[in-house]
């Protein structure tokens, strides 16, 4: 498969001559309008290795065939596409596969605009050399550019009744004013544009030419090696390395072809050693040159022919944060009160940008991003212009965070003014954001942005625990602890520490958890900040009841109460309160935890904050439960779901309904019991929540059991059991093993029974 710059015979406007010996036959020149001369072999030829295309190749053909019954010809078709992304050879490969069906029986033609150079050709240029590859003399070639096209036609027309149909390849074109001269009268004729432009203004059947897919491009490497060398297997013998190696090049056909140049040329360098190279180079794109193609200069053209105002927004482009940038981060990255919509639908239509996955959301090739940053680095003024636009996004995603975090943990008081109508509005922003969000609080690491890159990370902390996203949540906050360290802001970095530490724990991660708050205590006892550490003393112990030490988990959390009641916080009281009922429940002292817990939620409950209302309300439940109060169990789990499917907090749901079914079997209502554990396991399958999927899936388990339904209830536990070994937990296992046990015994001891 071969990139848009495509060697072999074809028109050269600059001199005025005609080359087409493409299969070893000469074309005559004429040198007076006479007998019109056969041009069938004018195209240059195809790509001996062609793959990946098939679909796209398909799409052209059927645009090029001749018309049948009901359906109307299409004049024009046109290939377009990112520079380096094949569009050449794969209308020459077209135009090949259309002769050799018969399709054109007047012949080809081949025509490079050189669109993108610093001279492209000009209209009568073009002309000239099309009418001169037609048989007219040189002499007889009119001098205005209306009298060439006027002849150009006239000279179609008349090999259409001669010869028939003609198929005029205009490669790399990039005006619609360079192509449209070309067009021929004649109906019978077809036209073939490739461009990196859209140009709508042609009216042509356009194929818009994707990046290949990882297994195509790996194909392509593998296939450029074995045109070389039949016998190199290095694709082959390292496919990991060969898959980051399209990675490298992002599927785009020119440096693919590049990668497999040099590696042609060092036959003994293995895949690994390139991706090496590529990938620790400052400079990919400088890497990525054979000596006669490079990716830079083709994206150069491009880039030349912008205006300053699309080449501004190209490079702020490049600046923003994520693989995608929506309408909103543009409008802020330009420092604009509106979207910028002619520059970027220039973008558009050169390729330098792309529609992203949903509406409103942009995208640019990976290799082009690197082409527009070292742009804006390789000058002063650009690099102060870029530093200003992030600055700008770094604090509107600050302020619009902040709001929105206000909303989705429904705190009370006056709202923050940041444009949100409620919490549902705010919920659809962080989603819609999320990947600019996490992107740019990553940008803390840069001393450039440490401080709003810090603060952006904070005000993620509740929205990424909240929709789960932990992995998120594990890089966002080791940068923000390495930030906070670096710029010697204690509080700061005790926050980060506590982050990371929830992060770690809701990752099943739980020493490194607590380890993370432990520094986190740490840090707040140093700085003499007794609420921050009674907070973190409580944070710790639910650590420590997740790595089942309880003990030490109740002492964390009676520290924990003794610091935040000093400070008079009434919430961070509620939460010690609700955190110390947990961890007497797991001991077993179920009136104790009946007693904590119950205080929790009415302090919880005196300062409006629902949702932790609704979760010391679910807790109690469970100790209720084991005290023998069920139908006030029952009551409560069913109290804390309609909480939580009213604050839209699909875990919390799930724990519910998994709660409800341990509370109705304790009641003897199976039916009701087993559907709401199925709720649960269900819903937590959904989440990706892997360890309470197991633990819902036991909890079915012991319920089937109890109902007689001892199949079942084995098939349950053994796949808690599976997801326990993959999650590593010991103690899940252990008790999964026990389960089973109990539906071995409750069949030995039903067929004695029956004996």
């Amino acid at each position: 498969m071969s990139g848009d710059t495509h060697g072999g015979d074809r028109i050269d406007f600059r001199n005025g001559t005609f080359r087409g010996e493409a299969i070893g036959k000469k074309v005559e020149h004429h040198h007076h309008y006479g007998p019109m001369p056969h041009v069938e072999d004018a195209l240059p030829p195809a790509a001996v290795e062609f793959t990946g295309r098939d679909e796209e190749l398909g799409s052209l053909l059927t645009a090029l065939a001749p018309a049948g019954a009901g359906r109307a010809p299409v004049p024009v078709t046109a290939v377009v596409g990112l520079g380096g992304v094949g569009k050449t050879a794969l209308a020459v490969r077209a135009a090949h596969t259309a002769r050799e069906r018969g399709w054109f029986p007047g012949g080809a033609l081949f025509v490079d605009c050189h669109g993108y150079d610093e001279s492209p050709a000009g209209s009568e240029q073009l002309l000239e050399a099309l009418l001169r590859a037609l048989g007219v003399a040189a002499a007889h070639v009119p001098g205005t550019l209306d009298e060439r096209a006027g002849l150009y036609r006239s000279v179609l027309a008349e090999r259409a009744r001669t010869s028939g149909r003609v198929l005029i390849v205009v490669d790399n074109a990039s005006h619609p004013g360079q192509v449209r001269p070309l067009l021929p009268g004649h109906t019978a004729h077809r036209v073939l544009v490739t461009s990196r432009d859209t140009m709508p203004q042609l009216g042509a059947h356009v194929l818009h030419l994707d990046i290949l897919g990882p297994e195509v491009a790996r194909d392509v490497l593998h296939g450029a090696l074995r045109t070389a060398a039949p016998a190199d297997r290095r694709v082959l013998d390292d496919p990991g390395a060969t898959m980051r190696l399209c990675e490298l090049c992002g599927g785009l056909p020119l440096a693919l072809q590049i990668a497999a140049a040099l590696l042609i040329s060092d036959p003994g360098k293995p895949v690994a050693e390139l991706v090496s190279e590529l990938a620790g180079s400052a400079t990919l794109l400088d890497h990525l040159d054979d000596g006669e193609r490079g990716v830079r200069a083709a994206f150069d053209l491009s880039y030349r022919r912008l205006e300053p105002e699309p080449a501004r927004l190209f490079r702020f482009l490049a600046l923003a944060p994520g693989s995608e940038t929506s309408d909103e981060a543009i409008t802020v990255l330009c420092g604009a009160g509106a979207l910028p919509r002619r520059e970027l639908n220039v973008l558009i239509r050169a390729h330098l940008v792309a529609p992203g996955s949903v509406r409103g959301r942009w995208t640019l090739h990976d290799l082009v991003r690197a082409y527009a940053l070292d742009q804006v680095s390789g000058q002063e003024a650009l690099r102060q212009e870029g530093a200003l636009a992030r600055a700008r996004l770094l604090a509107q995603y600050q302020r619009r965070a902040e709001a929105a975090d206000w909303y989705l943990q429904a705190r009370v008081g006056r709202a923050p003014a940041a444009g949100f109508s409620g919490r549902e509005e705010a919920l659809s922003w962080l989603e819609r954001e999320r990947t600019g969000l996490v992107s740019a609080a990553l940008w803390a690491a840069d001393p450039a942005y440490a401080r709003a890159g810090l603060g952006l990370a904070l005000r993620l902390h509740g929205y990424l625990s909240w929709q789960r996203y932990f992995d998120d949540a594990v890089s966002v906050f080791r940068c923000a602890v390495e930030t906070a360290g670096a710029l010697r802001d204690g509080l700061s970095a005790g926050k980060a520490w506590n982050c990371l530490g929830l992060a770690l724990r809701n990752n099943r991660r739980i020493e490194e958890a607590v380890a993370a708050h432990t520094r986190a205590c740490e840090i707040h006892r140093e700085r003499g900040d007794r609420l921050e550490e009674g907070r973190t003393w409580d944070m710790l112990g639910i650590s420590l009841t997740e790595a089942r030490r309880f003990d030490d988990a109740i002492a964390a959390h009676e520290r924990a109460r003794e610091l935040v009641h000093a400070c008079g916080d009434t919430q961070a009281e509620a939460s010690a309160w609700n955190n110390l009922g947990r961890a007497r429940f797991k001991l077993g002292r179920f009136e104790e935890s009946v007693v904590a817990l119950t205080r929790a939620r009415e302090m919880f409950r005196s300062v409006g904050d629902r949702f932790r209302e609704a979760t010391a309300t679910n807790n109690l439940g469970r100790s209720f439960r084991e005290t023998g109060r069920l139908e006030e169990a029952l009551a409560a789990h069913t109290t804390a779901r309609a909480v939580f499917e009213e604050l839209g907090t699909r875990e919390r749901v799930a724990t519910a309904w998994n709660d409800s079914g341990t509370a109705l079997s304790a009641l003897g209502r199976w039916g009701e019991a087993v559907d709401a554990h199925l709720r649960a396991v269900r819903a937590y399958q959904d989440l990706g929540d892997r360890h309470r999927q197991a633990v819902a899936g036991n909890d079915l388990g012991v319920t089937l059991r109890r109902a007689g339904r001892r199949d079942e209830a084995r098939d349950e536990h053994l796949c808690a059991l599976r997801l326990f070994r993959e999650l590593a937990d010991p103690h899940g296992e252990d008790e999964t093993l026990r389960h089973l046990a109990a539906v071995a015994e409750t069949e030995r001891l039903g067929e004695a029974g029956n004996r």
